[in-house]
């Protein structure tokens, strides 16, 4: 029985949380029409551009601060509920990782992905990048 119980607590432990993925796995899924949230600052949108594509929602402001039912609100708009997948983007994949994990574990969101390394990883690769819409 104590078996039983620590493998469901494991294989509850892999499906929570945000999921990492690489950059063919990340366009496999942006082809299939899985929506990409950029949550990085305006600022850093008109820095290095955006992913052909994604949605430019903030999480943070440059100060730290965020809105959280704003975000929520954001999403809602865009068709994305607590069973809908969608990727999150950010500069490096701290603050996906950390938003992410957020959505997934504490308020049930469960197909959470974010592109590994963020846009600096997909830079290095020489992907396309766009000027953020106004």
């Amino acid at each position: 029985m104590k078996k039983i119980l620590l493998l469901l607590i494991a294989a509850a432990t892999l499906i929570a949380g945000v999921k990492d993925l690489d950059i063919p796995s990340f366009e496999k899924m942006k082809k299939a029409g899985i929506p990409v949230i950029d949550i990085r600052t305006p600022g850093e949108w008109r820095e290095t551009g955006v992913i052909p594509g994604s949605h430019t929602v903030m999480f943070f402001d440059p100060a730290g601060r965020y809105d959280l039912e704003g975000f929520l609100k954001r999403l809602l708009q865009l068709g994305i509920d607590k069973k809908t997948p969608f990727i999150l983007v950010c500069r490096s994949a701290s603050r996906t990782k950390m938003v992410g994990d957020f959505l997934s574990d504490k308020l049930g969101y469960r197909n959470v992905y974010e592109l590994g390394g963020g846009i600096l990883n997909w830079r290095r690769h020489h992907k396309p990048l766009v000027p953020p819409a106004r």
